[in-house]
């Protein structure tokens, strides 16, 4: 009796990732993933006029401010360390206070929520180099002409950050920062060794901030006229 003969076992490879891991994340994906990021990249383009009413209005506070407690700085000659380090860090509590009291004002009359995940988005963004700046204020505690133009450089590095969810314009002022920091310093250190740091921190964080509010405020008036 003719038996048809038996055909080879195939032998597949195994992959133990196939049914170890991908699997795994495949049964645990969240199927609304998608959906929710596409709504908050939405959100963020819709947010960005917002965004952009209440920046030239923060930008000409922090200006303000800036050139005012510079202009304290030299009046009082608080020159010493730990007078500096007060009085700047008073500054920048003020500002933030006055930043998102001028944005809670803006989402209100845009009939926006404040605190949404967008708004979270841009926190969030901000906030590591800005605290690497605030941390190193307390611990680092050095006397010298540096300390500006490296809370400058973390400044911008934070705004850079930021300019991925906000106009495009806020990430270009960040590079301002990043790149005028250092050049800064070595013109300091080389032509003005003896300038009084409240001087480079009027510049920095206050003529900087009063010249992009006066351009986001003429250039958003001039749009809203076209």
């Amino acid at each position: 009796m003719y038996t048809k003969p038996a055909l080879p076992r195939v032998f597949l490879p195994y992959f133990p990732l196939a049914h170890l891991c991908f699997a795994v994340q495949s049964t645990r994906m969240n199927p609304n993933w998608a959906e929710e990021n596409l709504q908050t990249i939405r959100t963020l383009m819709e947010r960005s006029a917002l965004y952009r009413h209440a920046l030239a209005p923060i930008m000409l506070f922090a200006g303000i401010v800036g050139v005012l407690a510079a202009a304290a700085g030299l009046a009082f000659h608080l020159d010493s360390p730990d007078r500096f380090f007060e009085l700047w860090l008073v500054t920048a509590v003020v500002v933030v206070i006055g930043a998102l009291l001028i944005t809670r004002r803006q989402a209100l009359k845009d009939g926006e929520v404040f605190w949404s995940p967008p708004t979270r988005r841009v926190a969030q963004a901000l906030a590591p180099a800005l605290a690497a700046g605030f941390i190193s204020a307390f611990l680092v505690r050095w006397p010298g002409d540096e300390t500006p133009f490296v809370w400058a450089l973390f400044y911008g590095c934070a705004l850079h950050s930021a300019g991925f969810f906000m106009a495009r314009g806020v990430k270009w002022f960040g590079w301002i920062y990043i790149v005028l920091a250092p050049c800064a310093f070595v013109a300091f250190v080389t032509l003005h060794p003896h300038l009084s740091p409240h001087w480079v921190m009027g510049f920095f964080f206050g003529v900087l901030h009063l010249a992009y509010g006066a351009y986001l405020f003429f250039t958003e008036k001039r749009k809203n006229a076209a």
